[in-house]
């Protein structure tokens, strides 16, 4: 299977969905092999003691706890991350992870240039994808955006956007020609 590291941002949004059917988060927990950091696991577990939608999305991920597997890594104190992206980034570049899964929006840049051969994808990239691969609907895909746009704020956010037109496309592809 396909290794995937995941930060706590791209996990606490897929956990806002978390109560459909299907789900993203299932999606990628039961088709990858996702590895996280402990500081993940840290992060993630202070989120869940917060009384609001990101608290319910970090516990609905600890829940599944069992489905990924976690690691310990050393940090780079000099990383100017927190430490969650700091040990994701460290990790992703240890395991040789295919991808890193991560929704630090306002970091982005700095996250892909410390990348060595790892891909950085975003929540909204990985919903697209399950789109193109015909696991979920392009409405429902664009209805796990709509909630997770609004549990986390995205209003405005050009890679919500870019997603947005993109399942716009993915759409009118799968409609029939009426002539």
């Amino acid at each position: 299977m396909v290794l995937i590291v995941a930060d706590t941002s791209a996990l606490v949004s897929l956990g806002t969905v978390a109560g459909t059917s299907p789900n993203p988060l299932d999606l990628l927990l039961d088709s990858y092999t996702v590895v996280v950091p402990e500081q993940v696991v840290d992060e993630l577990t202070e989120t869940a003691s917060y009384d609001d939608a990101s608290g319910e999305a970090a516990q609905a991920v600890l829940d599944r706890r069992s489905a990924f597997e976690t690691r310990s890594i050393e940090l780079d104190e000099t990383f100017p991350l927190d430490d969650g992206e700091n040990a994701a980034v460290t990790l992703a570049n240890d395991i040789d992870a295919v991808q890193l899964l991560c929704d630090e929006f306002n970091r982005l840049a700095l996250v892909h240039a410390s990348l060595a051969e790892t891909r950085l994808v975003t929540t909204p990239i990985l919903l697209t994808a399950l789109v193109r691969n015909d696991t979920i609907s392009p409405d429902a895909a664009d209805e796990f955006l709509a909630e997770m746009s609004d549990a986390r704020s995205w209003s405005s956010n050009s890679y919500v956007e870019r997603a947005q037109s993109t399942l716009r496309q993915q759409r009118d592809n799968e409609q029939p020609d009426l002539e």
